[in-house]
């Protein structure tokens, strides 16, 4: 994985992780831990994909499958677009979370939903209408989302960079024995 997609990847995680932590405090049913390998893992293929059409989605599920990391797989291929048959999914689950941080990361700063819209419609949409309204048909899904997810906690989204600040990762020290600094994991501004 490249140092950047790696760097994006420790910032969504670090955003699901603090999202599953809260709504397991509202009392929603959520597997914290694999919310968090989910988000690690969500763009495992991307690197595979650069230079080619491949769907990094798709290769990123099928190399958690091809690992025997069959609880990874399903949501790996989702983080991109959601499935609409499963859309909204009541209660949420680590699908819907590693799906709504990896919207609010841009490369590895934190962004408010607008803001990435404004970067995926540039980036991906290659002035296309059907593809402009294909994103802002998803966008829509993860403002859905946002809502779900916000409902009755004691912050709301722009508070996501402040709460990181001041809230280090449960798998902080396994990290740094692994080089990485808190900076990398979006503990800092």
């Amino acid at each position: 994985m490249l140092p950047n997609i790696r760097a994006h990847s420790l910032v969504v995680a670090r955003i699901a992780e603090l999202l599953a932590r809260a709504l397991r405090r509202r009392g929603d049913e959520i597997d914290v831990e694999l919310t968090v390998a989910a988000a690690l893992m969500h763009d495992i293929g991307k690197s595979f994909c650069l230079d080619n059409d491949r769907n990094h989605a798709t290769l990123g599920r099928d190399i958690c499958l091809r690992h025997d990391l069959h609880e990874l797989g399903p949501l790996v291929v989702q983080h991109v677009v959601l499935d609409a048959e499963s859309f909204p999914q009541t209660p949420l689950s680590a699908k819907e979370l590693v799906y709504y941080a990896d919207k609010r990361v841009n490369h590895d700063q934190i962004v408010s939903l607008d803001q990435r819209l404004v970067y995926i419609l540039d980036r991906y949409g290659q002035n296309d209408p059907l593809r402009h309204t294909a994103i802002l048909r998803n966008f829509e899904r993860c403002q859905v989302i946002e809502q779900a997810i916000f409902a009755g906690l004691d912050f709301g989204p722009d508070d996501l960079q402040e709460r990181l600040a001041a809230t280090p990762p449960t798998w902080s020290e396994a990290m740094a024995a692994t080089g990485h600094t808190r900076c990398e994991m979006g503990a800092c501004q």
